[in-house]
């Protein structure tokens, strides 16, 4: 079967996938006083599957540069999974999201992170994480990823994702 992706960043593809487009919110506990950086902190709800972004920027540009120094910023997307892609079943295939983010970031799916593959360390370091084995057509799945900074102790740069993509293969 032929790899068909969808660009999580194209109208048209965000179209055929139910999403209306990124949400962002600047912080690591977005609303929080100093961003919610707080000692011992033990978990932001940002990440979680229903939390509430309807607050948050919509429609927002993943690829627009932010800030400088210690800067971290949530962003979230709810896909639908269709019972075609561009024409072709989805059937015994596997869902895949796969993005880059300058230089450090978590990807959650459903509110869950891979500990192993979620973490993404270093600047255009690619990461492809499972959605869905195998997709059912019709489920929703909210995808988090949160971008921050780095490295910690004398952060360069600023902030972004160089792309996001959903892949069918």
């Amino acid at each position: 079967m032929a790899r068909i992706s969808y660009n999580l960043e194209n109208k048209e593809d965000l179209q055929a996938l139910g999403a209306t487009g990124w949400r962002r919110a600047m912080g690591l506990v977005p609303g929080q006083p100093n961003q919610g950086l707080v000692a011992e902190l033990m978990e932001t709800p940002a990440r979680a599957a229903d939390f509430d972004d309807s607050s948050w920027d919509k429609d927002v540009d993943i690829q627009e540069r932010l800030s400088k120094g210690l800067t971290f910023a949530w962003y979230r997307i709810k896909v639908t999974i269709p019972a075609q892609v561009k024409g072709e079943s989805i059937s015994g295939r596997r869902v895949w999201f796969e993005t880059n983010v300058d230089n450090y970031g978590e990807v959650y799916i459903d509110g869950k992170i891979d500990r192993n593959q979620g973490v993404i360390t270093g600047n255009n370091t690619g990461k492809r994480l499972v959605v869905a084995d195998p997709p059912t057509a019709g489920a929703s799945h909210v995808i988090a990823v949160l971008v921050g900074n780095a490295p910690l102790g004398e952060p360069v740069g600023t902030i972004f994702m160089r792309y996001a993509t959903l892949a069918f293969e």
